[in-house]
């Protein structure tokens, strides 16, 4: 699997901490470094590749000949002949209809995850998103109209003001446009972020944990009413719509990270590219990338791997534990089932629907120290 990070932005989200650049300058060096990155790294990803996403940041923001560009890369230095699933993420400002018609033409992408975060153009405003309400509803359906049947949308609760029946018409509406998938997040507060200095102004109210959790269990409500299957805790699919390349993260599939800030993982060691687009664009121009990287040690990888795990339904696969760590596990998670909070199977530990609530406490109580 394959990570592209396209780290441009209009403007910077309030709630955003990833990486990003605010800019309308030329894309085009940047471009080139990706492609010099995917030469380079070639030989990282042998086996042919199952899943292609272009995260950002706003990869929409580049254009079309800027995107062939990058998927002509791909097609000569991996084998990308037989992808499952090649993602997207965009923004429903950039979505008209010509430019989904192009994208189509490419004959390279298949899924589309549309950042709409909310119906409601109050919210949008107070997290400086560019689009409008109705933007994002024509936005869906442009995808329809250029023949993407495979379209997933990014909303946000526990907003601050945001009422239960707010919350509601953001999920049903999201039901009337035919997607096939719903990645929906609890609003954060994460240092550095433009929205972490207005709730310390006092400027921002963040909804309470009571509020944030109202609205999760509506949402559990509503995707069990509407035939989407929960199968991790912010995820939700129509039954064959998992977001496959999203679930190799969690079960630690190697993956090759391209991009400025992008992260790659073989198995052993995680390698993280420099978060600057102007370092990472002249270091490409040497032919080494300039990044970080660190060796796992069997600790850490059980660790990571139960921090994963618990978030998805399926849980803790005990093939995957590592044989240092099964009986200890299998003793510390004795009392997780008798709280219900886990169900153990001839060959799984699945965390309940309570458990899900709890996931990340779950798993920080059975980490190794």
């Amino acid at each position: 699997m394959i990570y592209l990070h396209v780290p441009y932005c209009h403007r910077k989200c309030t709630y955003c901490a990833f990486y990003s650049v605010v800019t309308s300058q030329d894309k085009e060096p940047y471009v080139d470094a990706v492609c010099k990155e995917l030469l380079l790294r070639r030989h990282s990803m042998e086996h042919p590749v199952r899943t292609v996403y272009f995260g950002g940041g706003t990869p929409s923001l580049l254009s079309i000949r800027q995107l062939g560009k990058i998927v002509d890369a791909l097609r000569e230095y991996y084998d990308v002949s037989n992808t499952e699933e090649v993602t997207l993420e965009a923004n429903p400002e950039d979505l008209s209809l010509p430019y989904l018609k192009e994208l189509k033409e490419l004959r390279f992408f298949n899924r589309l995850s549309i950042g709409v975060q909310s119906f409601h153009d109050d919210d949008l405003r107070m997290l400086n998103r560019r689009h409008s309400a109705a933007q994002a509803i024509e936005a869906v359906e442009n995808a329809h109209t250029a023949g993407f049947d495979n379209v997933s949308l990014d909303l946000i609760y526990g907003l601050p003001g945001q009422t239960d029946a707010d919350w509601l018409d953001n999920l049903e509406q999201a039901g009337r446009m035919g997607i096939t998938h719903l990645s929906a997040y609890s609003l954060t507060i994460e240092d550095g972020t433009i929205l972490a200095g207005q709730v310390a102004r006092g400027a921002v109210k963040p909804a309470s944990e009571d509020e944030a959790l109202c609205h999760y269990k509506t949402m559990l409500s509503w995707a069990k009413e509407n035939g989407f299957e929960q199968y991790e805790i912010s995820n939700f699919c129509r039954p064959g719509f998992r977001a496959r390349h999203n679930s190799r993260y969690w079960d630690r599939t190697p993956y090759l990270g391209v991009g400025a800030a992008a992260h790659s993982f073989d198995g052993e060691y995680r390698r993280w590219n420099v978060s600057d687009v102007g370092q990472y664009i002249e270091s490409a121009a040497t032919g080494h990338i300039a990044h970080g990287e660190e060796q796992l040690g069997l600790k850490e990888a059980h660790n990571e791997y139960i921090m994963t795990a618990l978030r998805t339904v399926e849980g803790i696969d005990k093939s995957k534990v590592a044989a240092p760590f099964a009986a200890r596990l299998a003793k510390e998670v004795g009392r997780f089932v008798v709280a219900g909070l886990i169900e153990e199977t001839a060959t799984h530990y699945r965390p309940t629907a309570e458990g899900l609530l709890h996931a990340d406490g779950i798993a920080s109580d059975l980490f190794i120290d």
